[in-house]
């Protein structure tokens, strides 16, 4: 990286450095060549710290009066006294007093007049100085924010949203909870940038899909795309407890007292059933993807099991086909934030997106490939665009084999049939490891080794035809890279990375806010086989992804299984496995009554994005066999049922 940018703590200028910085940034750009990179030329520790209260038009806790949401603001002085009006960054959260932000569960901190002290995270720290405000709200029902929290639906968004109006003059805002004093934000130009991971990534997803003016840019990490994909698969329940709990978790106290009715609503609209209800329409963004002007800088970890990577793959696949400018980072990790997995390069990045996409600095990086995938723990590469031009979906084929339950995979369709019985008691970790043994609960299918790399880029899906016997049943459906490997260990606690006692600062800190944050490093682990993408479902959705009916016992039913978004090397020497099965582990709730289920391999296939197509295909599987490495387990997944996973978590 450039040493422009290596760790440093920024210190206030003196006030002649700084009249004299200022004047080179602010002349014009005839005279001294149009800017590249906002500079520290702005005291942090002399920032303006305020904080208002925004109207978003709506009274979701009913009580009369329109609800406010806390706005807590961090901008330069200097700007201000010259006439110059800044862009935003701009986090809306439901964390900020209930669970805090980032590696180190960093929460708001006021002084006695109310204005923040402490902002969680680097982006103040980093930002102010160079120029722009940050800005942090709390959703509505959290934190010092009237109304309710209704998870990802109309009050989450209409209270980001209604912030981003008001930074461009189209709603109102007061000094006080209360009180009718008004405030405007005359200081910026209202060009905002949207940041956030998980439920904070998610709300820049909903309000970029309003279409709302002003926000340029969103950036969300490990976001959430639609919410009934991260409480269900297809039917299949994926988590033990609904959004009333996750209401609950981020809720204020006062709020708890007078949000009954939210609550009420949260339980009667989103049954455990899995049936499709206009709650889960109203929080669905990818359908609206068609209103999103903002560009997308989007970075999510191919192994999150919180929000796993089916909700990046059908949001990026909804803004792509509508034009969108968009950029996008996988990491190896799990549910981490990327400046916990790759520091120095992300500060860096994210500098030069919000430079160009806020400030408009001709600074290159539109014309740099669109992502950058961790093909090893810190080893990147680069695509150009994503997936690759010369992506094509592949149809592969499973077929009986020498054993039952152990059959191959290729592009011939299969015969005969296949069974298994659903054990809530084992997943993919059990399956892949037992990948060549005939077992009771799986049915396997593996290509030859290969003799050359096969690359998987985008989403995949999986057909399946089983005849079960009971009026109810589960299916999981598992690509598996069978060979040896060092990952990150993301079962393991931290998800990928290990929090060490160094820190290493990254902009301006003052007396009540250190920019200065604990270190971290890739944790790995030496594994047999590899889990490349995972998608499950409720055999009832068969006829519809909206409502599920019970089965009957002995009839053949054909569903389709939509698989998360992966990008993903086999290497030469290793196989590809296609696992199907019943309830997985950890991952998904199991049905009423754990069924036998026929697999007619004749109506079941995978279709599969490989770089190159079907010919990239036969030309992997072409050639001389070798052995390939027996699997063993990873262990370590959590099971949702006795750790609730929340989209954001202390991390």
């Amino acid at each position: 990286m450039p040493k422009r940018m290596r760790l440093t703590t920024w210190r206030p200028l003196a006030t002649a450095a700084i009249a004299a910085l200022t004047a080179a940034l602010l002349t014009p750009a005839a005279a001294h060549g149009a800017p590249r990179e906002s500079r520290p030329v702005y005291s942090y520790d002399n920032a303006i710290r305020e904080a208002v209260w925004v109207a978003t038009g709506l009274d979701g806790d009913g009580d009369g009066k329109t609800d406010r949401v806390a706005v807590d603001i961090v901008r330069p002085r200097e700007p201000a006294q010259q006439g110059r009006k800044v862009p935003v960054i701009m986090d809306a959260s439901p964390y900020y007093s209930c669970c805090g932000r980032g590696n180190e569960s960093q929460k708001k901190t006021y002084d006695g007049g109310g204005n923040v002290v402490r902002m969680p995270l680097f982006y103040d720290n980093y930002f102010v100085p160079r120029g722009y405000a940050f800005v942090g709200v709390d959703l509505a029902g959290t934190n010092r924010s009237d109304g309710c929290v209704d998870v990802g639906g109309r009050s989450d968004i209409r209270s980001a949203k209604a912030v981003v109006d008001w930074l461009n003059g189209r709603a109102r805002a007061y000094t006080t909870r209360t009180g009718t004093v008004r405030a405007k934000a005359a200081w910026t130009n209202g060009r905002t940038g949207m940041i956030g991971k998980s439920w904070d990534g998610t709300i820049a997803n909903g309000v970029a899909a309003t279409g709302v003016k002003g926000l340029k840019t969103v950036v969300p990490i490990s976001a959430i795309s639609s919410w009934y994909d991260y409480y269900f698969a297809k039917g299949a329940p994926l988590y033990d407890s609904g959004p009333d709990w996750l209401s609950d978790y981020v809720d204020s106290p006062d709020a708890r007292a007078r949000c009954a009715a939210v609550q009420r609503r949260l339980v009667d609209e989103a049954p455990r059933t899995g049936d499709w209800t206009s709650l889960w329409t109203e929080r669905d963004y990818v359908r609206d993807a068609g209103k999103v002007k903002a560009s997308v800088f989007a970075i999510h970890g191919q192994q999150d099991l919180n929000v796993r990577m089916k909700h990046l793959g059908q949001w990026w696949d909804a803004l792509a086909q509508h034009g969108v400018e968009r950029k996008i980072w996988l990491s190896q990790t799990g549910h981490v934030d990327p400046f916990d997995f790759r520091r120095a390069t992300w500060v860096d990045t994210l500098h030069r997106w919000f430079d160009h996409e806020l400030l408009g600095y001709d600074n290159g990086i539109d014309r740099e490939p669109m992502a950058d995938i961790e093909r090893h723990p810190d080893q990147w590469i680069t695509s150009k665009v994503w997936p690759p031009r010369g992506t094509a979906t592949t149809t592969l084929r499973p077929d009986s084999g020498p054993q039952p339950g152990v059959g191959t995979l290729g592009p011939n369709r299969g015969t005969g049939t296949e069974t298994f019985t659903d054990d809530p008691q084992h997943g993919e970790t059990d399956w892949a490891a037992r990948i060549d043994t005939s077992t009771p609960d799986k049915a396997g299918f593996v290509t030859v080794p290969l003799t050359r790399g096969l690359r998987l880029s985008g989403s995949s899906e999986v057909k399946v035809t089983a005849t079960p016997t009971t009026s109810t049943a589960h299916l999981s459906a598992v690509l598996v890279d069978l060979g040896p490997d060092t990952i990150r260990d993301y079962a393991a606690s931290g998800e990928g990375i290990t929090t060490l006692t160094d820190r290493t600062c990254w902009g301006a800190s003052s007396a009540g806010d250190s920019a200065c944050f604990k270190d971290t490093r890739a944790r790995t682990a030496d594994v047999d086989h590899t889990v490349v993408s995972r998608g499950w479902a409720d055999l009832g959705n068969h006829a519809s992804d909206a409502k599920g009916v019970p089965l009957t016992p002995g009839k053949a039913y054909t569903i389709t299984l939509d698989l998360a978004a992966t990008d993903h090397v086999v290497p030469a020497g290793h196989r590809l496995a296609l696992i199907v099965a019943g309830t997985d582990k950890d991952l998904i709730d199991p049905p009423s009554s754990p069924p036998t289920l026929t697999l007619d391999l004749s109506r079941t296939s995978a279709r599969v994005p490989l770089v190159g197509g079907a010919p990239a295909f036969a030309r992997a599987t072409a050639g001389p066999a070798s052995a390939a490495p027996r699997a063993t387990p990873l262990d370590g997944v959590q099971a949702p049922g006795t750790v609730h996973r929340i989209p954001g978590g202390s991390r």
